[in-house]
């Protein structure tokens, strides 16, 4: 995400390296490649002159601090403007519900662009997060497979999916779906509505339909990030048309050049809500500018990283854990836990990348989300005996495990070798924890 534009800004920053002070022609001269690969990512051109403005006017009238290189101030300005840009602060979602009355979200975009993956993942997030019970509507009369395709997502997430297989009104089978949503008592109801290939005046027609019929607390503009500025010329017919709430970019752990994030809140003046980053039904993160002007910058995101690990790990988990860690008990179930919890947190490489430094480093690494695989196979091909306690595994155990996984005795070995290694280094941090005078010693 974001790659091709992060290397073009610090090349440019690159050029004030070296210099005494921030002045008019160097100023100039960054900006002008500033502005540059803002172009090539697809940013909306008045949108890139207006923003190297905004930081040229900053920029010369900072007094630079002796402590601070001018390199180093001007990456802090644009990486402020950038969260501006973005919009500043994230805004939250409107799910209050009314008495007896749930919160409607009414989903809008083109076909192709993610709606029905995306009203999964919201469903998802606002059960499992916030509590909510909600209800899952499918309105693409169009489309047969796209109702299956929220049918099967709603068993997945455990939600029901409201759907009228005869009925071709959309309008009817979202007020059919609300209506029922009252009776059962839900809070939210997220309607997924029919795209296009293009905008066409039926479909804004029908979907401005829908919304006069239900009223919307919410109106979420959904947009695959991948298709640059085109995507900034389509929010902007849905917007005139719908005046939508928010905005959704889709695939942004794709080889996106990162264009619509930067110049949809520009241009349509509306905040964006929410990132999809994966297929996963978790792969759905709230829109931080400050964060994601970070990421753009090579900063990484830690905060980010530290609340996916805190949505995943639970605390009473942790507690025994650690327990079991200072009792040197740590066992490859423990392991294998710990594995199933880092692939709740989304993909490997982009949560690599949140890690400052660490994106850039594996810039060219691939990293594939199935590397666990290998490891998987090989624990539960182990007796529960085995797992407890690894030393009792011999050759013909061994031999037993690899047959039953599927990997070779090398691959076998190496795991119990790491493991044992592991063991050792959580013993060896325990005893330094439990006497401090080994450490200053050190």
């Amino acid at each position: 995400m974001f790659e091709s534009l992060s290397e073009r800004l610090e090349r440019s920053f690159k050029i004030l390296k070296g210099q005494g002070k921030i002045t008019e022609i160097n100023v100039a001269e960054t900006l002008k490649d500033v502005r540059k690969a803002l172009l090539d990512a697809d940013v909306n051109y008045k949108v890139a002159k207006t923003f190297t403005d905004d930081v040229k006017t900053k920029a010369l009238g900072q007094n630079v601090l002796l402590a601070v290189k001018p390199q180093e101030m001007m990456v802090k300005i644009v990486h402020d403007e950038l969260a501006r840009l973005m919009g500043g602060e994230n805004v939250a979602l409107n799910v209050k519900s009314q008495a007896g009355q749930p919160a409607i979200i009414l989903m809008s975009g083109l076909q192709g662009s993610g709606k029905t993956t995306f009203s999964g993942k919201l469903a998802n997030m606002l059960k499992s997060k916030q509590g909510k019970n909600p209800l899952l509507v499918a309105c693409d009369v169009y489309r047969p497979a796209a109702i299956e395709q929220l049918r099967v997502l709603g068993e997945q997430i455990k939600v029901p999916v409201y759907s009228e297989i005869e009925n071709k009104n959309p309008i009817e089978i979202a007020q059919n779906a609300i209506a029922q949503a009252k009776r059962e008592g839900r809070d939210v109801v997220i309607i997924d509505t029919a795209g296009r290939l293009a905008v066409d005046e039926q479909m804004m027609t029908e979907i401005a339909a829908i919304k006069a019929a239900i009223n919307p607390q919410e109106i979420l503009f959904v947009v695959d990030s991948m298709t640059g500025q085109d995507a900034v010329n389509t929010a902007k017919e849905f917007n005139d048309r719908l005046d939508f709430t928010g905005v959704v970019l889709t695939k942004l752990d794709g080889d996106t050049r990162g264009g619509a994030a930067l110049s949809i809140r520009s241009v349509v003046e509306k905040p964006i809500k929410f990132v999809g980053t994966g297929e996963k039904m978790e792969a759905i993160d709230l829109f931080h500018p400050a964060r994601m002007a970070d990421r753009i910058l090579g900063m990484g995101d830690i905060v980010s990283l530290v609340e996916r690990a805190q949505e995943q790990f639970d605390e009473e988990e942790a507690r025994k854990l650690s327990k079991k860690i200072a009792k040197n008990q740590f066992d490859l179930n423990d392991f294998y836990n710990q594995i199933q919890q880092i692939k709740k947190m989304g993909n490997i490489k982009e949560l690599a990348s949140m890690i400052p430094g660490v994106g850039k480093a594996l810039k060219d690494v691939d990293i594939d989300d199935n590397s666990f695989k290998g490891i998987e196979a090989i624990i539960q091909s182990m007796t529960n005996e085995e797992r407890v306690n690894p030393a009792i595994i011999n050759g013909s155990r061994k031999n037993r495990i690899s047959k039953g996984s599927g990997r070779s005795i090398v691959e076998v070995n190496r795991l119990l070798k790491q493991f044992s290694d592991m063991q050792k280094m959580l013993k060896g941090v325990q005893q330094l924890s439990k006497n401090p005078k080994l450490m200053r010693r050190r």
